[in-house]
C-alpha cells in the first residue's frame, strides 16, 4: 500500500504536516511492505531535505498512491478520483462553506476520513490538534494582559519554536493575584493547564477560588457541574448533563464575579447553557477582564466572543455596554483572544504530536484488517455514497439544508 503525504494548498498557509520525518521514517521501520511518499512542498514547517535525510521518497506527483494524508481541506480542483484521503474537511457539522467540497468527493468516487471522526468505539476522538490549541491560547492570553497593562511584553508564538521557548517567555514575566479561570476537561483545557503549571501557577479548588483572596495569581480548572446546575436542584452527573441539557442553567456568574482572566477550554454541545450572555457582561458584578476563547464558537456561550481572530491579530475588544467591538486598550472593553486556528502558531510541536497519535491509533488499522473498527467508523463516503454513519449530511449535500 502507498500513503502520500499531501501538500497543504489551504489559504492562508499552513505549516503543519501529519507526519514529522522523523515519525515517517518510525512508520516505514514498523510496516516496512508501506511504500511512503512526500509530495514536495515550500510551505511545510518540515523541508523536503528534513525527509530525504530520513530515507523518504519525495515526488511532485502523488497520483500512484492509494492513501492520500493531510491537514486541511483539499482544494477541489486538486482533488484525485478514486482514492483514500485523510484531512479536516469541516464538512460533519454541514458547513455551508464546504458543501461543494463534499458533492466533488462523492463525485469524484473519493474514500473520505475524516480526522474528527476517526474515534473510539465510545465516540472519544483519538488524535487531533487540541493540546497545541490549549497551550497556544493560554499564552496568548497572558500576551493580550501584557499589551494592554503595559507590565510586560511576550514576542508573539509563532515566532518562536517549540512549547518549550513559550514556557521560558511566560516564566520571566510578573504578574500580579490575578484569579484565572480555565473551564473544559479534554485535550484543549490540559494544554492550557500545562502552561499554567509550568509557569507554577497555585491551583486551587473551587470553594477556594469563590472564597478567599490571595496575594499571588491562583488558577481554578471547572468542568459543566461546576458552572452549570439543575434547574430542579437536583445533583446527577456529567452524563445527565450532556443527555438533558436542557434540564440546567448556567450558574457561571459566581465565578465572573471574582475572575480576571478567563480561558474558556471546554467543548459546547449544541443546547447548553451559555456560560455568559451579554446581559451578563452588563453587570455591575461581572470582573472577567481577559478571554482567551480556546473554542470560539461565535455570538454563543461566551458573549464576549463576536468574532474570530486572526494569527496576524490576535486581539480586540468587546464593550458589553455597547455590545460592539472597540479597541481592547479601552478602559471599558474586555480584552478577548479568539484566533480559531491556535496550533498553527506552533506548527512543528504540533505536528510532531499529531504524527505521533497518527501512528498508534490509525495506521496499524491498514495492517491488522482495521480490527477495532477505527477506519470502518471514520469513513463519510465510499462508492459515490455517503455511508450509513454520516447519511445524516445527505439533504446537506443535496443543498436541502
Amino acid at each position: 500500500m502507498k500513503f502520500g503525504i499531501i501538500k497543504e494548498r489551504k489559504n492562508p498557509p499552513d505549516k503543519r504536516v501529519v507526519f514529522s520525518p522523523q515519525k515517517l521514517k518510525e512508520f516505514q521501520e514498523k510496516y516496512p511492505t508501506a511504500v511512503l511518499k512526500v509530495e514536495s512542498s515550500e510551505i511545510r514547517v518540515f523541508s523536503d531535505e528534513a525527509y530525504k535525510l530520513e530515507g523518504i521518497q519525495v515526488s511532485e506527483n502523488m497520483e500512484d498512491c492509494d492513501v492520500l494524508l493531510g491537514v486541511k481541506e483539499v482544494p477541489i480542483d486538486y482533488l484525485i478520483p478514486n482514492k483514500k484521503y485523510f484531512f479536516f474537511s469541516h464538512t460533519i457539522k454541514k458547513q455551508p462553506y464546504n458543501r461543494d467540497l463534499l458533492k466533488a468527493i462523492l463525485d469524484k468516487n473519493i474514500q473520505l476520513f475524516d480526522h474528527e471522526t476517526i474515534v473510539k468505539e465510545n465516540g472519544a476522538r483519538l488524535i487531533g490538534f487540541g493540546r497545541y490549541a490549549g497551550i497556544v491560547g493560554a499564552y496568548n492570553g497572558f500576551r493580550a494582559i501584557g499589551l494592554k497593562s503595559g507590565a510586560f511584553k511576550l514576542p508573539k508564538a509563532n515566532l518562536l519554536d517549540s512549547q518549550k521557548e513559550l514556557i521560558e517567555q511566560l516564566q520571566n514575566i510578573k504578574l500580579n493575584n490575578l484569579k484565572i479561570l480555565l473551564t473544559g476537561n479534554g485535550k484543549v483545557a490540559y494544554g492550557a493547564k500545562e502552561m499554567l503549571d509550568a509557569m507554577n501557577i497555585l491551583q486551587v479548588t473551587v470553594e477556594e477560588y469563590l472564597n478567599n483572596t490571595y496575594q499571588e495569581p491562583v488558577y481554578c480548572l471547572v468542568d459543566v457541574l461546576d458552572y452549570n446546575k439543575r434547574k430542579d436542584g437536583k445533583v446527577i452527573d456529567n452524563f445527565d448533563f450532556y443527555n438533558n441539557p436542557e434540564a440546567y442553567e448556567s450558574n457561571f456568574m459566581r465565578f465572573a464575579k471574582v475572575t480576571d482572566y478567563f480561558i474558556a477550554g471546554h467543548f459546547y454541545g449544541d443546547g447548553a447553557p451559555y456560560l455568559f450572555t451579554r446581559e451578563d457582561a452588563k453587570s455591575q458584578e461581572f470582573n472577567i477582564k481577559f478571554v482567551a476563547d480556546i473554542s470560539c464558537d461565535i455570538d454563543g456561550p461566551v458573549a464576549c466572543t463576536i468574532r474570530p481572530s486572526t494569527i496576524a491579530e490576535p486581539i480586540y475588544g468587546y464593550n458589553p455596554r455597547t455590545e460592539t467591538e472597540v479597541n481592547f486598550k479601552d478602559d471599558n472593553a474586555i480584552t478577548v483572544m479568539a484566533v480559531d486556528n491556535l496550533p498553527c502558531e506552533l506548527p512543528k510541536d504540533a505536528s510532531e504530536g499529531f504524527g505521533e497519535m497518527f501512528l498508534e491509533n490509525v495506521i496499524p488499522a491498514f495492517f491488522n484488517n482495521d480490527k477495532e473498527g477505527v477506519l470502518e467508523r471514520a469513513k463519510m463516503t465510499e462508492n459515490g455514497k455517503l455511508t450509513a454513519r454520516f447519511s445524516y449530511l445527505q439533504d446537506y449535500v443535496d443543498g436541502r439544508e
